[in-house]
């Protein structure tokens, strides 16, 4: 049984065990689980804190803008606090423009990403000022170019820049290969900054770059770096000014025993290569997801029934696949705890798996539990790509979320109702 105060969950140390409970801060999980439900997400505005502070130590001295990447949590009161705290945003739809600009961003702390945008899209960014589109291919060049045209406000734009590099992670969420459907071909770049250049209603701003996620090792990093800079030399030897240079994020968390680089050291490593080819006084933007919110969430479920089986025992619980769709959609591994660790109760290998029709439906394989029904778990890692990726499969209606402060906590979404659900449908 863990000790009083250790760390609960590997990479969570603002989830502790205390008098025998699993804590968030100051809060015992029992009492939110208690008065809010399950399935339900806790967040510790402790852990979002240090992971940005992390961030901020190893940029100490530089000019660097943090725009974080709202795809990998994006509730209103996450946003809030990164824009309390001075971040911009990463944004990849209109929806998510308007979900950052709802929680307080300005619109010139906000870049555009993304490989598809729409004309409707490229519109209400221009009218409401964004910093940066960074733009992904030739033909969302030329289309952008028209729209703003047709405002008449100049489009300030980066483009992303594919550099061929090996991020070394999932398939599904690499994006810095030539393969993948992401950014201009390095081999490319610099003509199609000259015709960038060349239209009318765009203006250059910067060169963009992000290879892929829950990337776990320097090299990648520098290797992308260094092509970035090369493209930057070759492009301003042609007279095109760069005023930034966007690096994307990516950078990993501990989900199991992984030890990713801490942020601080990785940027101070970045900071000596690109100081060492005489960029290091340059703006640098960064866009961190997954590494500021990943591990400042755990998901709380029920174990409704034990299953023992020939070959396998499950452990059924109310939390399912849409509610933590990673380990169906990436096979990826979520630590789970028992929030009230039992004595006495014996140890079985269970498979702990949602009540969701598919056999996809699991959170965790050949995991050791001394529980019992009733008994709640605490899922892991769940800050990041849970509940902005949740769904409504089974007509399940999606969970509550908790920040919680200290000794304090509040709900930061309401548990989703069924008239809710439907409301929009006839």
């Amino acid at each position: 049984m863990p000790t009083d105060h250790a760390a609960a969950l590997p990479g969570h140390p603002f989830f502790h065990y205390q008098d025998g409970t699993l804590f968030a801060e100051a809060v015992a999980l029992t009492e939110l689980a208690q008065q809010h439900g399950t399935p339900l997400f806790v967040y510790s505005q402790a852990a979002l804190a240090h992971a940005l502070d992390a961030y901020q130590q190893g940029f100490a001295g530089r000019n660097v803008g943090i725009h974080y990447a709202v795809k990998a949590n994006s509730n209103l009161s996450i946003l809030q606090f990164f824009a309390e705290q001075g971040c911009g945003f990463d944004i990849v739809s209109a929806g998510e423009l308007l979900r950052v600009l709802q929680a307080g961003a300005t619109p010139a702390s906000v870049v555009f990403s993304g490989v598809g945008k729409t004309r409707a899209e490229m519109q209400l960014a221009l009218r409401t000022g964004i910093g940066c589109f960074n733009v992904e291919s030739e033909a969302e060049l030329a289309v952008l170019n028209e729209e703003a045209g047709k405002l008449q406000i100049r489009a300030p734009i980066s483009l992303r820049v594919n550099p061929d590099v090996d991020p070394q992670t999932h398939p599904y969420i690499s994006t810095g290969l030539k393969n993948n459907k992401f950014g201009i071909p390095h081999e490319r770049a610099l003509q199609v900054f000259q015709q960038a250049a060349a239209l009318p209603w765009l203006e250059v701003r910067g060169i963009d770059c992000h290879i892929g996620s829950q990337i776990l090792s320097e090299r990648p990093f520098l290797d992308a770096l260094d092509k970035l800079l090369d493209l930057v030399a070759a492009v301003e030897r042609c007279g095109i000014a760069l005023h930034h240079i966007d690096c994307g994020g990516g950078l990993g968390i501990q989900y199991q025993t992984e030890v990713p680089p801490q942020a601080g050291a990785l940027w101070q490593k970045m900071f000596a290569h690109a100081d060492a080819r005489g960029y290091g006084d340059r703006r640098f933007l960064i866009e961190p997801g997954r590494s500021l919110v990943g591990n400042a969430g755990v998901c709380l479920t029920e174990v409704l029934y034990l299953k023992p089986g020939e070959d396998k025992h499950f452990c059924i619980v109310d939390a399912a696949m849409n509610d933590l769709p990673r380990p169906a959609m990436y096979e990826a591994f979520h630590a789970i705890s028992p929030v009230v660790p039992r004595a006495g109760t014996p140890v079985t290998t269970y498979d702990v798996v949602g009540p969701v029709c598919e056999s996809g439906d699991w959170l965790g394989r050949d995991r050791a539990l001394a529980v019992q029904a009733g008994d709640w778990l605490a899922v892991g890692s769940a800050g990041a790509y849970c509940m902005s990726m949740a769904s409504n499969y089974n007509s399940r209606p999606r969970a509550a979320e908790i920040l919680v402060h200290g000794s304090e906590h509040r709900v930061i979404r309401q548990r989703e109702s069924f008239a809710q659900m439907i409301e929009t449908e006839r």
